[in-house]
């Protein structure tokens, strides 16, 4: 028996590719009655940079609520391309959105593990040689280290009748 979709992970780096690998994670959540927690997760910053920079634990959490605003604004923006492509509802779909300072796998995995999701979603970058370097990244990671479905979504290469730039 296949286990019910409920909850969907949909990881992203704010790409454009990554931003239509939403397109598939909403048609997908539509499908199955389920919810979207959206992750993004941000490389920490090197101590040796940080202790150039002095910043503030205050200074990081404002940061932080800032690009979770930023966030939910794009999405919400993009919500609307994707009700146009494949109808509505978009926004409602989503049910959490996080921004973590990790190593994205390990955000992706322990988050999709924390909140109980069922599936995750990821963009991947490009086609051809060029893919290998950048699915040996952060898709490579989550496919060997996890034990939930992983749908990865590439840019098609053929025009699409939507702009996809990052939400």
């Amino acid at each position: 028996m296949i286990p019910q979709i409920k909850k969907i992970l949909y990881a992203t780096d704010l790409s454009k590719n990554s931003s239509y690998a939403f397109l598939f994670a909403v048609d997908l959540a539509k499908k199955h009655n389920a919810k979207l927690v959206v992750l993004h997760a941000i490389e920490p910053i090197p101590p040796y940079a940080e202790a150039y920079g002095a910043l503030s634990e205050d200074f990081k959490k404002k940061q932080l609520n800032e690009m979770v605003e930023s966030l939910k604004e794009h999405l919400l923006g993009f919500c609307k391309k994707v009700e146009a492509e494949i109808g509505p509802p978009c926004a409602e779909l989503v049910d959490k959105i996080l921004v973590f300072t990790s190593y994205p796998p390990d955000a992706i995995l322990n988050t999709a593990e924390k909140e109980g999701c069922d599936v995750i979603v990821l963009g991947t970058h490009g086609k051809g040689f060029i893919s290998y370097a950048f699915l040996g990244s952060v898709s490579k990671a989550v496919l060997h280290r996890t034990r939930k479905p992983v749908f990865i979504i590439p840019l098609p290469s053929e025009k699409m009748a939507m702009d996809w730039d990052g939400i």
